[in-house]
């Protein structure tokens, strides 16, 4: 009877889009499906016993998955979110250092090397000016501007499940090193590069550690 009869899917594609596949480990197209339950006798539908759900079935391995999945970044999502992330930390160490010419060189670089390569410094400056117009009480809270307080929770702490700690302390090391392109860290370049941390969900041992650690390693 086995052989006979069986219960099984049918399905329909109601969308398609790419996500990241963790059967495949990569970014692959998907086929969003909703589907309902039959009786099957010699492999013809014959009742339909109720609802299946809506699943996403990988295109290259035909795994499916619940929705849930589709909040797994896909690859290049997860770079642009990289991307973001460190232009984020290096305007917020500028805009409490004061951005003197070696950190601002150094910030060039930066963006340059998280793949912004169009961007030049006086675009740099201007994104600095419109993040730092803002209420002086966050400013003060955060170590620079309002503006750019909200920018690195929005920044970085969504990359929190998706980053390894030592990818997270990398992110905060980069920032350190232009604090420092101008000498030892300013007050104000400490609070903006842990308020950093903080949003990174590093243990503040594990933020002193990467600070200090950056006083003692050359920039690569």
């Amino acid at each position: 009877m086995a052989q006979l009869a069986g219960v099984r899917a049918r399905w329909r594609t109601e969308a398609l889009g790419e996500f990241f596949c963790p059967a495949c480990g990569g970014d692959r197209n998907y086929r969003r499906q909703g589907g309902r339950r039959w009786l099957r006798l010699l492999g013809l539908p014959l009742l339909p016993l109720g609802d299946a759900g809506t699943t996403l079935q990988c295109t290259a391995c035909r795994a499916r998955y619940g929705l849930d999945a589709l909040g797994i970044p896909t690859s290049g999502t997860l770079l642009g979110m990289l991307r973001t992330a460190q232009f984020t930390v290096v305007l917020a160490v500028l805009a409490a250092g004061g951005a003197c010419r070696a950190a601002r060189e150094a910030a060039v670089t930066a963006v340059h090397e998280a793949g912004h390569s169009d961007l030049d410094e006086p675009q740099l400056l201007a994104a600095l000016a419109a993040l730092t117009d803002g209420d002086e009480e966050l400013g003060e809270l955060y170590g620079c501007g309002s503006g750019l307080a909200v920018e690195l929770h929005t920044a970085l702490e969504p990359l929190v499940p998706h980053l390894a700690e030592p990818g997270r302390e990398r992110l905060l090391t980069l920032g350190a090193w232009i604090a420092l392109a101008d000498g030892p860290y300013r007050p104000d370049e400490r609070e903006a590069l842990r308020a950093a941390g903080r949003c990174l969900e590093l243990s503040s041992e594990r933020i002193e550690a990467a600070l200090l650690a950056a006083t003692r390693l050359p920039h690569s």
